[in-house]
């Protein structure tokens, strides 16, 4: 039993629609630092339109900027717990993950982690420490 026309037809156009955005998802988090980084730029790259774009993260349950957003607090939390970036200031990391407005990606940063990007540098700062205090005799 095959299916029919019309649902293969339906199946095939999920099958480019989830290729599409998965593909648009791994762009958005390999250029998801840059502060500019819009629905028409994302959109633009793909040959697609920016209306196009958005209907599908809708058709997930989510939005293409709630999509962008996590990805930029993702980011910005994983250079937050870095030793890598321990010398560079919560701010330089904010814009640095694609934030321009700093008490925004400090609100979203809470909202996100229930921890204030202080909370993650200063636990950073304490397993650095107790790593080099196991080290001494």
């Amino acid at each position: 039993m095959g299916a029919t026309r019309d649902a293969a037809e339906i199946a095939r156009g999920r099958g480019v629609r989830v290729a599409r955005l998965r593909a648009i998802k791994a762009d958005i988090v390999a250029h998801g630092g840059h502060v500019t980084l819009s629905a028409e730029d994302v959109a633009a790259r793909h040959r697609l339109s920016s209306r196009y774009v958005r209907k599908l993260f809708e058709s997930e349950g989510t939005s293409l900027s709630d999509f962008m957003l996590r990805q930029r607090l993702v980011r910005a939390h994983r250079m937050l717990g870095d030793i890598s970036h321990a010398g560079s200031s919560i701010t330089a990391i904010a814009y640095e993950a694609g934030f321009n407005d700093l008490s925004y990606f400090n609100r979203a940063f809470r909202r996100r982690y229930d921890a204030t990007p202080s909370d993650v540098r200063a636990a950073l700062a304490r397993s650095l420490r107790a790593a080099t205090d196991e080290g001494k005799p």
